[in-house]
């Protein structure tokens, strides 16, 4: 597995990491701790060195099975947590007081069985908190050797323009891929003058760009896809057009669709990490086949150019979560 820097950081990881989200939440029934285990050793063994999780993953199992999973190999990877919901729970709302940022992180370094965690993310950003009075109580835990570098998610410009003046930002995690492509209005721009590295997050489209999800696919009754208006059935087959290009891409690369919409992701900018999650072992190889995948600057024009005149359909998040998206 090839590597790459985020930013300017000098934070080295691999080309694509894992997000392990899955594993314990939102895609329906939690993976046994076991085979979850058993996944992210098997992602370790083919070259994967970045893996993200978060207190509100479970909340917290999550945490516990990346950090067990991984401590046989501590000094090897990098891990990545996030701080920023009341009591790890998204649907309490956002909450990145001091004494909260704190808490999480003596909780998270416990779970995760380390003494430092290498990326400490702001979940989402908390309207009641100054962006400054965040970055300056993980510069504070910088200091202190318990993170060593400061993130961002779900960001708008502005505030990662702030959070940096007090404290370079090393990565921002948000939402980027084929059928969401809001990033490279103005996120893009400010992360590559700054020095910021970008981890997409989702690059798969929550699953909908592997080709595998169409109008008839019905989810677990704890799948949050349920709820997101752009897996209505509606919307599913009204967006079908953008899978057919990619899978008409894809054939012709000799690759899956799910390759490709990773390897144009890489192909964007060299800070790029997409962190695309599974269960499941085979799924894990073949996303891990989309770093192998060089796509040229013409390729890249060419998908993209195959796919501007198609419009997706349907909000990214249902309303309630909608309103902790920073702008």
């Amino acid at each position: 597995m090839k590597k790459r820097t985020l930013g300017n950081s000098g934070l080295e990881v691999s080309a694509l990491g894992l997000g392990c989200m899955g594993l314990s939440f939102g895609y329906g029934p939690a993976t046994e701790k076991q085979d979850a285990i058993r996944l992210i050793r098997a992602a370790f063994e083919r070259g994967v060195t970045f893996f993200d999780t978060a207190e509100a993953y479970g909340p917290y199992t999550n945490e516990e099975v990346v950090g067990e999973a991984l401590k046989p190999f501590r000094n090897k990877v990098v891990i990545a947590t996030k701080f920023g919901f009341r009591n790890g729970k998204p649907t309490e709302g956002v909450d990145s007081r001091p004494e909260n940022i704190r808490a999480v992180a003596e909780a998270s370094l416990k779970r995760l069985h380390v003494d430092t965690i290498d990326l400490f993310y702001q979940h989402r950003v908390d309207p009641n908190v100054p962006i400054e009075e965040v970055a300056g109580t993980v510069k504070e835990l910088i200091q202190e050797g318990k993170v060593k570098h400061f993130g961002l998610s779900e960001a708008g410009a502005a505030t990662i323009r702030r959070a940096h003046a007090v404290l370079p930002v090393t990565a921002l995690q948000s939402e980027y891929s084929l059928w969401w492509r809001e990033p490279e209005e103005s996120i893009l721009p400010t992360l590559e003058e700054l020095g910021i590295g970008f981890v997409p997050f989702s690059p798969l489209g929550k699953g909908f760009l592997t080709g595998k999800i169409n109008e008839d696919t019905s989810f677990d009754k704890s799948d949050f896809r349920n709820t997101v208006p752009r897996f209505s059935e509606e919307n599913r087959k009204a967006n079908q057009g953008l899978v057919d290009v990619i899978t008409t891409i894809a054939t012709e690369k000799q690759a899956t669709p799910a390759q490709i919409a990773l390897a144009w992701l890489l192909a964007q900018k060299p800070w790029i990490v997409p962190i695309p999650g599974t269960t499941k072992l085979h799924r894990l190889e073949e996303n891990l086949g989309g770093a192998e995948i060089n796509l040229s600057e013409a390729d890249s024009t060419n998908i993209a150019q195959a796919l501007a005149g198609i419009d997706v359909q349907g909000g990214r998040y249902p309303g309630e979560m909608q309103k902790h998206i920073d702008r």
